[in-house]
């Protein structure tokens, strides 16, 4: 045995996600908007001038492949780290090794971190100048949001690209090569897939590929030839493999069964939201899919009139998680007759979109002088803070205006009345508000 047998094994005991890992921008499965011909992104990519950046979102839906891609086409050197073991003295190597490649050889270097929310503030402090005088060009893989959950600092020195999870057709179409490829794939096995068993994978993988591929991989080589010496997997082994039960009903009627779970939690009636959500549940749909539903609703539907809805649901997505199925639907069913038993209002709704529609829109960033920061550098002449009123120098309410100068006959907010908004119409009349 040879070198190249020992290099071929240790390429077959790879697992089939990482053996199909796109190389090339060409096989590289979904986020066509970011990569469509003429994007930004595939622009970038293709004169080598991609800066620093983020890629964020869901597990599975490449954005670690999309990196490797950037590396192989790139002339700068590349360098990987995972946010989870890596400190600062690793990005101090990295960033040493970086320096040297720009001085001796002119030479750029990507630094890969993987998990990039994980870094704490220290160890992107120890990133930050590297970024700022291009030392490095930075690119981070998370699945959390960055703008929440990473350093200020390192974001804002960065363009974020935010990735989709993949849909049903670019799984489906990611397993069918897979299992005709007899090079990296499953070929050599010649296995073949039910309709109903690919359509199953595709689905319940929820844009995650490599959950797919995992999937399909142990399908595959846990499923005994047949008396014809050929591998068939079936709808039971692509849900052993998968260990998801196939939805009792088809895409379609899926679909309308939600809608009437939603519709019957904005009508009122328990009755109709519970059966819909335990005939999804028990037809193999994901039970958090219907709490996050619910909590949709208890915000849009019930808003203001009974705000002790959406703490509710949030509860019943608390109590799920801790408990798991069966019990967990305890508090699931709890939290749907709560939902549809509230009073409704979406007036929480109806001021956000008008507020979202003037942020667009009309903006207007002249705010008052004495609602600015003066706590710092020359701001402090843009800003007077003198004549600010402190509410709670009034009992806790004073008049003054807050809105900008274009906007300040804005009204959001207008409570029903109904439920509790009845008293926070209440209370904004005895302040002297419009409404």
């Amino acid at each position: 045995m040879d070198l190249f047998d020992f290099n071929d094994n240790e390429e077959r005991a790879k697992p089939l996600a990482e053996r199909m890992r796109a190389s090339t921008l060409k096989d590289f499965v979904g986020q066509r908007h970011l990569i469509a011909e003429g994007s930004l992104l595939r622009r970038a990519i293709a004169l080598d001038r991609l800066g620093s950046c983020i890629f964020w979102g869901p597990p599975g839906c490449g954005k670690t492949t999309l990196a490797n891609i950037i590396a192989a086409q790139t002339n700068a050197d590349f360098i990987k780290l995972n946010a989870v073991n890596a400190g600062v003295a690793d990005v101090k190597k990295a960033v040493e090794q970086a320096r040297n490649n720009l001085k001796m050889f002119a030479r750029r270097t990507y630094l890969m971190l993987d998990e990039c929310h994980r870094f704490n503030k220290t160890q992107s402090d120890s990133l930050l100048p590297a970024i700022e005088q291009g030392t490095i060009l930075f690119i981070g893989s998370t699945t959390e949001n960055p703008y929440a959950s990473m350093t200020p600092a390192i974001v804002s020195r960065c363009r974020v690209f935010k990735f989709e999870a993949l849909t049903e057709e670019d799984i489906r179409g990611a397993l069918e090569r897979a299992l005709q490829d007899k090079r990296k794939g499953l070929g050599t096995y010649g296995a073949t897939v039910d309709e109903d068993a690919l359509r199953h994978l595709a689905f319940t993988a929820g844009g995650d590929l490599r959950t797919a591929y995992n999937a399909l991989e142990l399908a595959v080589l846990t499923t005994p030839p047949d008396a014809d010496g050929k591998i068939r997997v079936t709808l039971r082994d692509a849900e052993q493999s998968i260990q998801r039960k196939s939805l009792s009903y088809n895409e379609d009627l899926y679909y309308d069964i939600l809608s009437a779970f939603c519709k019957s939690l904005r009508g009122s009636d328990a009755d109709a939201a519970l059966y819909y959500a335990m005939r999804l549940i028990e037809g193999g749909c994901d039970p958090l899919l219907v709490i996050r539903r619910l909590i949709a609703h208890a915000a849009e539907d019930v808003g203001m009139a009974d705000p002790q809805a959406l703490v509710i649901a949030v509860s019943a997505l608390t109590a799920f998680q801790n408990m798991g199925y069966p019990e967990g639907l305890i508090p699931l069913s709890e939290a749907i007759v709560y939902v549809c038993e509230a009073e409704k209002s979406n007036s929480v709704v109806t001021a956000m979109d008008g507020a979202r529609r003037d942020a667009r829109e009309n903006r207007d960033d002249d705010i008052p002088r004495y609602l600015r920061d003066s706590s710092y550098g020359d701001r402090a002449m843009k800003a007077d803070s003198a004549g600010y009123l402190y509410p709670h120098d009034f009992g806790g309410y004073v008049q003054q205006q807050y809105l900008p100068d274009s906007l300040k006959e804005r009204t959001y907010y207008v409570p029903s009345d109904r439920g509790y908004e009845k008293t926070v119409a209440e209370i904004r009349r005895k302040k002297g508000k419009k409404r």
